[in-house]
């Protein structure tokens, strides 16, 4: 697309022979962009809302990245072919001045090398690197690559990375909807890597899966299920393992339970970290604990927000983040020693999985995708709907997690049927105790986990 609207500059630059055509170009072009995708859906594409961070964060990520893949090459073509047009034309010959000339030359050029610089950095391609032992070679049985799949009739993408091909196969679902944890999982799951082959998938519509969104009433819940079982068989089929391991984490932890419940023969076991259980139910207990904290602490104009917005469900997909993302004590605790701030996002993303395109879109669908998953996740009860689950079931839970979330996953473990169950609570852990004590994890995964399964089914 940089290309051609590069080219496209150009062409209007020359015909027009008109240095105007440089702001003109832009303008007249992103109009018509903007009129063509009146028909589409989401917050990054729907009508500016400035009132929250959220909102300009989707207006930043959506038509801030469009203007600057497509507006900015326009206008650069549009400068230079004005340049060649007016010598064509004849029409830069009345410049008298050789200063002038070598003034906007200058500027031509000054102009121009974002784009160069920006050409260049969208051409750098995603990589992994190897594994590689102590010697620096790398280890014979290893596998580091990134994957496309075709899945549900969509490209999707999966990094794996394990020391040993033929180690326990262990898939990761993100949260969000529309998280990404490539990014996470190469900061902090390094240690999974040793003694599993951890696969980290972009679900449909996230991170390097995102042109997946789209058409989006293909989005559903069932179809991520039918996504999740998909890429389950591509894994047992690529490592020759009858089963394997699912880790769900958040929005994926509601994922995993529904994928193990409707085919638990292709797993080993379920291991949820920030477990959900009841969508709705969590979401008015965090609001109430939302709006709790902003009256302690005299936060009055927070608290008129909140209390205009009402409690959930919304409406306003954008009015989520005041009651779920806000409250610091969610957030604000001691992690473990080896915690990695790199695992959270914006950080998360500067890694050579990403090519830069994906690194700057990637936050654009975590707010287009959560908007068009998370309305299907409002009747999701699994006290109600999930009694009994035909694996051994492990919950990892965060002494820091809101009770919103805790309360519930304790609730619905006491009453889960399974062949065998555990629950830990990590004590430096918040919603995501994989990423805020890492090695504990692993440790947990390396022995309770495998122990508490039978990996040779």
């Amino acid at each position: 697309m940089l290309v051609i609207c590069l080219g496209l500059g150009g062409l209007v630059g020359v015909l027009t022979a008109n240095r105007w055509m440089m702001l003109l170009a832009p303008v007249i072009f992103m109009t018509a962009f903007e009129l063509a995708r009146i028909p589409a859906t989401g917050p990054t594409v729907d009508g500016v809302y400035l009132g929250s961070v959220y909102g300009i964060m989707a207006l930043l990520v959506g038509r801030g990245v469009d203007l600057m893949v497509m507006g900015l090459p326009l206008a650069v073509g549009a400068l230079w072919g004005a340049a060649g047009g007016r010598r064509r034309t004849g029409k830069g010959a009345r410049s008298r001045l050789r200063t002038g000339r070598y003034l906007r030359a200058l500027g031509a050029v000054l102009v121009t090398v974002p784009v160069v610089v920006l050409v260049a950095a969208l051409l750098r391609p995603a990589t992994t690197e190897p594994i590689t032992g102590p010697d620096g070679e790398v280890l014979p049985q290893s596998v580091a690559e990134l994957v496309t799949l075709q899945v549900g009739d969509h490209e999707q993408s999966m990094l794996l990375r394990g020391h040993d091909r033929g180690a326990p196969v262990l898939l990761f679902l993100e949260g969000g909807p529309g998280g990404t944890a490539i990014g996470a999982m190469r900061a902090s799951g390094q240690r999974l890597e040793e003694d599993f082959v951890l696969a980290v998938w972009d679900q449909r519509g996230t991170g390097k899966s995102l042109p997946a969104l789209e058409p989006t009433e293909t989005l559903t819940v069932e179809q991520m299920i039918s996504d999740t079982l998909e890429v389950t068989d591509y894994l047992r089929g690529r490592f020759g393992q009858e089963r394997i391991y699912l880790v769900g984490s958040s929005w994926g932890s509601t994922l995993g339970v529904l994928a193990t419940q409707q085919a638990p023969d292709k797993y080993h076991a379920f291991i949820g970290t920030g477990q959900m259980v009841d969508q709705q139910e969590t979401d008015r207990r965090m609001y109430a604990e939302t709006l709790d904290w902003a009256q302690r602490t005299g936060n009055e104009d927070f608290v008129g927000r909140l209390r205009d917005n009402g409690p959930p469900p919304y409406a306003d997909m954008l009015a989520y983040p005041d009651a779920l993302s806000t409250n610091p004590e969610h957030r604000d605790f001691p992690h473990g020693e080896d915690y990695n701030p790199a695992s959270a996002y914006p950080a998360s993303l500067l890694v050579p999985e990403y090519a830069l395109i994906e690194q700057v879109r990637a936050m654009g669908g975590i707010i287009d995708t959560f908007s068009v998953l998370y309305p299907q996740l409002q009747d999701i009860n699994f006290r109600r709907d999930v009694p009994r689950l035909e694996v051994p079931v492990f919950l990892v839970l965060g002494e820091y997690e809101s009770p919103g979330r805790s309360d519930l996953a304790v609730e619905w473990f006491g009453q889960l049927e399974a062949p065998t169950k555990e629950l830990v609570v990590f004590p430096q852990s918040g919603h995501t105790p994989h990423l805020d004590e890492p090695s504990r994890f692993h440790e947990f995964m390396s022995g309770t986990v495998l122990a508490g399964s039978d990996p040779s089914r």
